[in-house]
């Protein structure tokens, strides 16, 4: 972030991050996104300066995950994965019905967007059923 890199964060729930840290944070977004499914994306993708990579991982990024336990993270290589993976994170990162900023102030409002109406769990699943083999 102080490098001015931008970073988007999407957590199921709670986020320990202060973004108000100035100089610190300005260019991390953390969004949440809790609704009727416990599902939550382990997906890391780096913009690589525009060689965008992606890892999928078996843990959160959170002390206990990364200290005590034997975790693993991957590459994605196959475009087909890697287009749909990120097609999912994209449905993530456009929610404008479930998804909150997380700021310090803890007000944590809902997103809105002049987008169509994307409850990113119902979109998803949408998808996967309507695409299904």
């Amino acid at each position: 972030s102080q490098a001015g890199v931008k970073i988007q964060l999407i957590v199921r729930g709670i986020c320990c991050l202060d973004n108000s840290a100035g100089g610190y944070s300005d260019n991390i977004e953390t969004i949440s996104i809790v609704d009727r499914f416990l599902e939550h994306s382990r997906v890391y993708i780096f913009a690589n300066d525009g060689d965008e990579v992606m890892y999928m991982s078996s843990a959160d990024w959170m002390k206990r995950n990364l200290s005590h336990r034997i975790e693993v993270a991957f590459p994605i290589y196959d475009k087909d994965i890697y287009k749909q993976v990120r097609h999912y994170i994209d449905i993530q990162l456009n929610d404008n019905v479930k998804s909150r900023n997380i700021d310090s102030l803890g007000t944590n409002e809902y997103r809105t967007n002049d987008l169509s109406t994307n409850r990113s769990q119902v979109t998803t699943y949408n998808y996967i059923k309507d695409n299904a083999l």
